[in-house]
């Protein structure tokens, strides 16, 4: 998977809403996801991402997914789960999206 800066916000409106978790602040706008992507590809890597189902009923997406990746500072496996829900605009691209998930990371050896 590579972080790709335009394709990932090129989903999203320009006045997007990104609620990556329901206790913090929303993400607001392209720079905000561009940042968001960027400081994930700082300690991400190794990364898999699988949607495993959807469910439309327009203008929402909704959709259980899973993650995982290797922790580029601990190197730990990092698995999360979790449910997105995605509201798209009329030219088809991301509007809001709220994500909820639950994270696990394995132990290290050695």
């Amino acid at each position: 998977m590579s972080f790709d800066g335009d394709a990932w916000t090129g989903l999203f409106t320009d006045d997007t809403v990104l609620q990556r978790d329901p206790a913090d602040p929303p993400l607001s706008g392209h720079n905000a996801v561009r940042a968001d992507l960027l400081a994930a590809s700082a300690i991400e890597e190794q990364v898999a991402f699988t949607w495993e189902r959807h469910w439309v009923v327009p203008p929402t997406i909704l959709a259980p997914w899973r993650m995982s990746y290797v922790d580029r500072r601990s190197r730990a496996r990092v698995s999360l789960a979790g449910f997105a829900t995605l509201e798209v605009a009329g030219d088809g691209r991301i509007a809001r999206s709220r994500w909820w998930y639950f994270r696990h990371e394995a132990p290290t050896t050695g």
